[in-house]
């Protein structure tokens, strides 16, 4: 059963280390300035938990 990531949008910085570390499943909005979850990606991708591991502000999840 694949995972659902979730990134809190209250507790992002923008840092944008998600993207860098896992840009087919994290984009970025330049106008909220916050990381999301790109719909239809393979959450279950191996960079997923080094993204997760790697977030400064610790707002990303796995369900």
């Amino acid at each position: 059963m694949a995972n659902k990531v979730e990134i809190d949008q209250d507790e992002c910085i923008g840092c944008e280390t998600c993207v860098e570390i896992c840009p087919s499943v994290f984009g970025y909005n330049e106008d909220d300035e916050k990381a999301f979850v790109i719909e239809e990606s393979d959450q279950d991708a191996d960079c997923v938990d080094d993204a997760i591991t790697s977030c400064p502000a610790d707002c990303i999840s796995k369900a």
